[in-house]
């Protein structure tokens, strides 16, 4: 276990003289609620508005000619990086080395995609560049949505609620580091996308090529738009949040934004169909399979979080001991300061900056990563007995693509009225995109078996595994993507190979322990039925690498 004198920086701590003191009591609205609407209320744009005429009646267009399609994967001889953080301000460190320790990275989940280094995950000569002699006949791409807003009712928006509890009483006060509290109040939305997730699905160029997820897709694979026979269907889901199917949701305005930077502002709406996949219990997806899973939804399904919680319960005591002294009428706990980490992480990518991200040290910053890290392999990755059930249904949809064979087999996340049908679910598009969340992300890595990812594996709730390939900032982060190359080698019109790239990094296929030698490399096959819907305990220890029920152990169980 690690001790928490390791943990804690005391010799590197100013007095408390050092840092501006704030105000004697805080304001009665500290922690409160501050929202901001537009359109203000009433306003909307009338479209069309003959004050504002389109450009279809004001004419006097001129010549645009239609230059030919990028094929950067195939014809650059590299692929610049992406680096998600414009227009964070890059934050310092509580012992100042933010110069050389990028916090940003340390976000998790709640992390901008940025471009993984080639050697990532091993291999490190490969790169999203097709290889010599082989040309790319496909593409899927399987993304997340950019940086939102916390969900209703996160650790967060309760941190707030508890100052704002607090500076309504008496006695409240911070000083120091901590006497932005005094005056802070709550900015942040639910949910929705931010400017930066925005951002993130559409374009920014600057000096050094950057260009984001939209832009980037149709400069890397544009090309493969010559093959196509009609407007592909590009997929994303509803995020319903209620019964009525109210759509407070991010991905359609997610998925627009990525349309927008793919076609332009011009012609992307009569571009491509968007189909929208109902997110709600007792309606399948394979974008948002939990929901049909029964046991992600019990103690199984929030196992990641029990055990994130052990480890947060060791490193944040040094962090309380030393922010505690700063602050009066609040007694911080583990959930605060992981809560102030995460309004970091929030507040970063919806406002830019936060003073929340310089009162921890590079060591509790690794600290929070490693929270993340553990509470998505316990709860969506490989150490979850459900979660390569949750991925397997896009793999199957994945395979029904790649062999042009329609899906007959009903038995998991799958949707039979959209898979059996050439419409909704066309089998010879050369750009597949789907739009889904993190923990689809990390299942479906599961599933197809990138056991690389595993590697080290189980990861303990007592102290840091450095050598660790389980990542989330480098897996999901917001906008992150998990993209499978369909290639012939050497170049023809039969594909040959296949290889996937998450986040820029090309994943090894290779076996862990668990898995039976196979000349195809492939391993046993998920039992949806079973991981979702039996009647089992995650046995303990959980040494779990694959996402799958051990097999070993079924006939101790009920079906």
């Amino acid at each position: 276990m690690v001790a928490f004198s390791e943990l804690c920086l005391l010799a590197l701590i100013p007095a408390a003289s050092a840092f501006p003191r704030g105000p004697a009591e805080a304001s009665t609205f500290a922690g409160a609620t501050s929202t901001f609407q537009f359109p203000p209320p009433g306003v909307t744009a009338t479209v069309p508005d003959p004050n504002f005429p389109d450009k279809s009646i004001v004419g006097f267009s001129g010549p645009t000619p239609t230059g030919d399609d990028a094929f950067a994967i195939e014809t650059a001889p590299v692929i610049p990086a992406i680096e998600n953080e414009s227009p964070i301000v890059r934050p310092d460190t509580f012992d100042h080395k933010g110069s050389r320790f990028d916090l940003v990275h340390s976000w998790g989940n709640l992390s901008p995609m940025f471009s993984l280094d080639p050697g990532t995950f091993g291999l490190s000569e490969a790169s999203p560049i097709v290889p010599e002699g082989c040309s790319i006949n496909a593409v899927h791409i399987l993304h997340r949505h950019g940086a939102r807003y916390p969900t209703s009712g996160s650790a967060p928006a309760s941190f707030a609620a508890k100052i704002h509890s607090a500076s309504t009483g008496s006695g409240f006060s911070a000083t120091g580091p901590l006497a932005f509290l005094n005056t802070w109040t709550f900015k942040l939305g639910a949910e929705i996308l931010t400017p930066l997730g925005r951002q993130q699905l559409f374009v920014v160029t600057v000096f050094n090529f950057r260009y984001e997820l939209g832009v980037n897709t149709r400069i890397r694979y544009g090309s493969l738009l010559k093959g196509a026979t009609d407007l592909p269907v590009w997929r994303t889901t509803s995020q319903g949040r209620s019964l009525l199917l109210v759509l407070r949701n991010i991905f359609q305005p997610h998925f627009l934004q990525f349309a927008a930077g793919f076609f332009g502002v011009q012609t992307f709406s009569s571009s491509y169909h968007q189909l929208i996949e109902i997110e709600a219990p007792g309606l399948n997806t394979t974008l948002a399979a939990y929901d049909q899973c029964a046991n992600a939804n019990n103690e199984i399904g929030g196992f990641g979080p029990a055990q994130a919680t052990k480890w947060a319960a060791i490193y944040t005591g040094s962090t309380i001991k030393r922010l505690q002294r700063f602050i009066s009428g609040v007694n911080l706990t583990a959930t605060d300061i992981v809560a102030m980490q995460q309004s970091c992480a929030y507040e970063s990518v919806a406002l830019g900056f936060s003073r929340f991200c310089d009162l921890f040290t590079e060591s509790e910053w690794e600290s929070f990563e490693y929270l993340n890290d553990l509470g998505f392999w316990y709860g969506n990755g490989p150490g979850n007995p459900a979660v390569a059930a949750q991925g397997i249904g896009y793999v199957s949809e994945f395979i029904s693509r790649l062999t042009r064979t329609r899906i007959t087999n009903f038995d998991t996340s799958v949707n039979a009225t959209i898979v059996s049908s050439d419409i909704k679910f066309p089998l010879k598009q050369p750009i597949f995109v789907d739009a889904t969340h993190d923990t689809i992300i990390t299942a479906v890595a599961v599933a197809l078996n990138l056991t690389t990812l595993a590697s080290g594996g189980p990861l303990p709730t007592d102290h840091i595994q450095r050598n660790r390939q389980w990542i989330v900032s480098h897996i999901a982060p917001f906008a992150a993507n998990l993209v499978a190359q369909v290639l012939s080698c050497p170049a023809s019109s039969t594909p040959t190979h296949i290889r996937w790239i998450l986040n820029d990094a090309v994943v090894p296929l290779t076996g862990v322990k668990g898995c039976k030698a196979n000349k195809d490399g492939l391993c046993d096959l998920v039992d949806y039925q079973f991981d979702c819907f039996g009647n089992y305990s995650i046995p303990l220890p959980d040494t779990i690498l694959d996402g799958r029920f051990p097999s070993s152990l079924r006939n101790t169980t009920a079906a």
